[in-house]
């Protein structure tokens, strides 16, 4: 097929330089994007005298059947195209003839694939968010229910202080909060258009370019024609805040798969979340939070691919841009069926609540708890740690947990114990005396989940509503 550019050339692409050329293949992906922003063009251009009211009218029935055909299967983008524009285009031209050939006029392929993929990727930060959201809906449920539910926390894997799960969830909470956030930072700093930038000098057509913004949505139009065209700063803005949110599912996947474990049995994953072995009729393997834990690197690698193509590229628009395309489709699509899995086995997932005390209990994770004590009992906290540091090792020795002492046993480890020691280092008390905010503590406790109740109702969705 001849190209829209053929004018200039004498004879035809070699088929391995147009196969290496075309990116038909992958930027068909944002075909809804391409005709949009053609739609919204047509219309500036007629309302600037560029074109008539009649020949608008008739590339945009041209363009909206084309669409129509295309989701409806009746039309196939295949790679007999060089990209998703020249699809456009000659389907254009083929269906309405010569009108279908204005169709380009003010604009540049550069400008228009920098409007698609924006278009498509304000889209994706959208689609992102709501998925973001229904985490956090979740998480929140499951700490309402569990302010009470005690369980060690953990430094260095090792048990260390008791906590609830309510608590522990709600540090995975602020984490994809924050991934909110960054979300909707980027939005608002990549809504504007690039349409009507031309190729990297703007146009000599009197294109209206706030007007084609506002049609498509966005804040205004972008100031710097260069800088239009050659921007992948929100691209990689965004791909950075997708390998956060990785990151994020990745540490609680670790959690997950841990628990999961013979060795601590706190949760039960849904069968429909976990799988067998094709040889141990036993086991119960927890695949969903392995493959989000092991798809991480993949979206990592998309943010080092873009910034490494990035780094050497002079003003304005170079080929090696095509390149943004793949590894961010690819990223998305990750990111989101990821977060969508995850979802779904934390929302089924079952709590051993007895296993999770029983850890806490024979962890001693109530041992800072006893030297607090000592030291309210008048001893000095360097020496209230080297007496639970021995008691600790005669419990170890006992096999016992601290409360499963008797008066007389601790009384041997140190005289200062009194009755009043089993209330001290109830699970319980260690974990609602820490009433500070941001603690475990259930009135602390209660306190953030009614905040974080209030934030989810006033963060919809970003983006237009």
């Amino acid at each position: 097929m001849a190209q829209l550019w053929g004018g200039r050339f004498t004879k035809e692409t070699d088929q391995l330089v147009y196969n290496f050329n075309a990116s038909i293949s992958f930027d068909k992906k944002f075909y809804k994007q391409d005709m949009q922003g053609s739609m919204a063009h047509v219309k500036m251009l007629a309302k600037q005298g560029i074109l008539s009211p009649k020949e608008r009218d008739m590339i945009l029935d041209g363009i909206q059947g084309i669409l129509e055909d295309v989701e409806s299967g009746k039309l196939k983008i295949t790679d007999e195209y060089e990209d998703i524009h020249s699809f456009v285009e000659a389907n254009l031209i083929e269906r309405i003839g010569a009108p279908g050939k204005k169709l380009h006029t003010g604009r540049s392929r550069n400008d228009q694939v920098a409007l698609d993929m924006k278009l498509y990727t304000r889209d994706e930060v959208c689609e992102t968010d709501c998925l973001v959201r229904e985490l956090l809906l979740v998480l929140q449920r499951l700490m309402e229910e569990n302010t009470q539910t005690v369980m060690p926390g953990f430094t260095h894997l090792q048990k260390a202080q008791p906590i609830t799960l309510a608590h522990h969830l709600g540090a995975y909470f602020e984490m994809f909060k924050r991934d909110r956030d960054r979300l909707s930072d980027l939005y608002d700093r990549m809504n504007y258009c690039p349409l009507g930038a031309g190729a990297l000098a703007g146009t000599t057509y009197p294109l209206d370019r706030e007007y084609t913004a506002e049609l498509l949505g966005f804040q205004g139009a972008t100031l710097n024609s260069m800088d239009s065209v050659s921007d992948r700063d929100y691209l990689i803005e965004f791909l950075s805040a997708l390998s956060t949110i990785m990151m994020h599912l990745s540490r609680f996947s670790e959690e997950v798969i841990i628990w999961n474990t013979n060795e601590y049995q706190f949760v039960e994953i849904d069968d429909a979340y976990s799988t067998g072995s094709s040889i141990m009729p036993q086991k119960k393997n927890p695949d969903i939070a392995e493959l989000v834990r092991g798809k991480t690197g993949r979206v990592y690698g998309a943010l080092i691919s873009l910034l490494t193509t990035m780094k050497g590229l002079p003003l304005a628009y170079n080929k090696d841009m095509q390149e943004d395309k793949e590894m961010t489709f690819d990223a998305i699509d990750t990111v989101k069926g990821c977060l969508a899995l995850f979802t779904g086995m934390l929302d089924t997932m079952k709590f051993n609540q007895a296993a999770m005390e029983a850890s806490a209990r024979h962890g001693f994770t109530n041992a800072t708890d006893a030297a607090d004590y000592l030291v309210n009992h008048g001893m000095p906290f360097r020496d209230a740690h080297g007496v639970i540091g021995r008691l600790v090792l005669y419990c170890i020795e006992q096999k016992k947990a601290i409360e499963e002492l008797t008066l007389e046993e601790l009384k041997k480890i140190s005289p200062v114990f009194e009755e009043d020691i089993y209330e001290a280092v109830k699970l319980e008390t260690c974990v609602n005396k820490r009433l500070t905010l941001g603690g475990p503590g259930r009135e602390a406790m209660e306190k953030v989940i009614a905040q974080n109740k209030r934030w989810l109702a006033e963060h919809g969705k970003i983006g237009r509503e």
